[in-house]
């Protein structure tokens, strides 16, 4: 047994016989709302942050992306991020980007003191430049695998800490 979708009574066939209209036709659009009178109070307007159904959420960056995107430059996309209004204001983009910036800082300062070691080094002619370059080696592939995870695991949305730096940067982060 079928309804009429506009006037809900009972059809037997493929026309309603109480409003005529077709069978599994759409139903009519809704009345347009009454004009308000002179005396009519117009209806509150929505709280701020509304959205209706249907429109986007934002035109920026999501969280997770943004916070991946903190360790893409190190120092300069760190402190790009904490500069820029709407992603400073988020805990878990300024963690991150302060962990950036503490990351990229020890990363270049192991490299300086690396580098001053490996001067002495070189007092042994072929072994000291063999050792010092397979430590800067290690060194540039170790820094490089742990920034690609930083960033593959940020965007999936999981948080890592890292032990030294990390604290720091939670600590920078909450004030």
């Amino acid at each position: 047994m079928a309804f009429c979708s506009n006037c809900g009574a009972q059809v037997d066939g493929r026309f309603c016989q109480k409003c005529g209209a077709p069978v599994g036709a759409a139903p009519p659009p809704p009345p347009p709302p009454p004009p308000m009178g002179a005396g009519a109070v117009p209806p509150p307007p929505p709280p701020p942050g509304y959205m209706p159904q249907g429109a986007p959420a934002s035109a920026g960056l999501t969280d997770n992306s943004a916070a991946a995107l903190c360790y893409l430059f190190g120092l300069i996309t760190g402190i790009l991020f904490l500069v820029l209004a709407p992603y400073n204001q988020n805990r878990n983009i300024k963690f991150h980007a302060f962990q950036s910036i503490f990351f990229h800082l020890g990363w270049i300062a192991c490299w300086i003191l690396l580098t001053i070691v490996t001067i002495s080094l070189h007092v042994i002619p072929i072994m000291g430049a063999m050792l010092s370059l397979l430590l800067h080696f290690s060194l540039w592939v170790g820094g490089v695998i742990l920034w690609f995870y930083l960033m593959y695991k940020t965007y999936n949305g999981e948080r890592i800490v890292l032990p030294v730096i990390g604290p720091l940067a939670e600590k920078q982060a909450a004030s």
